[in-house]
C-alpha cells in the first residue's frame, strides 16, 4: 500500500507558482523543515548583536535618527545615531563610532564608541574606545581606555560611595579638611 501518490512530474511547482504539494513522505517532512527553520543571522548582525538580557533586549536608536528627549527604565540601549537628554538605564548603554550623545548618563556598563558631552555617574564600568570622545566627568568602579580615544573632564574610579564615604568622615574626624 503506497503512502503516495506518484504523478511522474518532477516539477516542484505548478504553472500558477504555488509550491506543489508534496508527493512523499520525505518531501512532507522537507517542506515542513522549510517552513519552520529559523533564518540564520546575516554576518553583520553577528558580529554587533549579543545575547539580550534576561530583563529584555536591546533598545537601538539608529545611524539616521536625531533625537532629544529622555531615555529611562530597564533593559540595554545603544545608540548609533545622534541623541540630546539623559540616560538612565539598569542595563548595559552603548555609544557607536560616528554617534554623539549630549546628556548625563547612568547605566551599568557604559561604552563609549562614539561622543559623548556629559557626565557618566555610578556606572560599575566604562570602556572608552579608540574612537571614543568624552567631554565630562566620569565616575566609575573600573575603567578602561584605548589607545587613541580622548577625554576632558574628571576621572574618579576605583572607589564607591562607602569607600568615599568612610574617607571623608576618617578625615573630618582627624581634623584635615576635605578638598572641594
Amino acid at each position: 500500500m503506497a503512502l503516495w501518490k506518484d504523478t511522474g512530474s518532477t516539477s516542484s511547482q505548478p504553472a500558477s507558482g504555488a509550491p506543489a504539494p508534496a508527493n512523499t513522505v520525505t518531501e512532507l517532512h522537507t517542506k515542513a523543515a522549510e517552513r519552520t527553520a529559523p533564518e540564520p543571522p546575516s554576518p553583520v548582525d553577528a558580529g554587533r548583536r549579543s545575547a539580550p538580557r534576561a530583563g529584555g533586549g536591546e533598545s537601538v536608536i539608529a545611524a539616521e535618527l536625531t533625537i532629544e528627549g529622555k531615555i529611562s527604565g530597564a533593559g540595554d540601549v545603544r545608540i548609533a545615531g545622534r541623541f540630546k537628554g539623559d540616560v538612565h538605564v539598569d542595563g548595559n548603554f552603548r555609544i557607536d563610532a560616528g554617534a554623539r550623545l549630549e546628556g548625563q548618563v547612568r547605566a551599568a556598563i557604559v561604552i563609549v564608541g562614539g561622543e559623548l558631552l556629559g557626565n557618566i555617574d555610578a556606572a560599575k564600568q566604562v570602556d572608552v574606545l579608540s574612537t571614543g570622545v568624552i567631554v565630562g566627568d566620569v565616575k566609575a568602579a573600573s575603567i578602561t581606555v584605548a589607545a587613541g580615544s580622548r577625554m576632558r573632564g574628571h576621572v574618579e574610579f576605583g572607589w564607591d560611595d562607602k569607600h568615599t564615604a568612610d574617607k571623608l568622615l576618617s578625615l573630618e574626624l582627624k581634623g584635615t579638611p576635605r578638598a572641594v
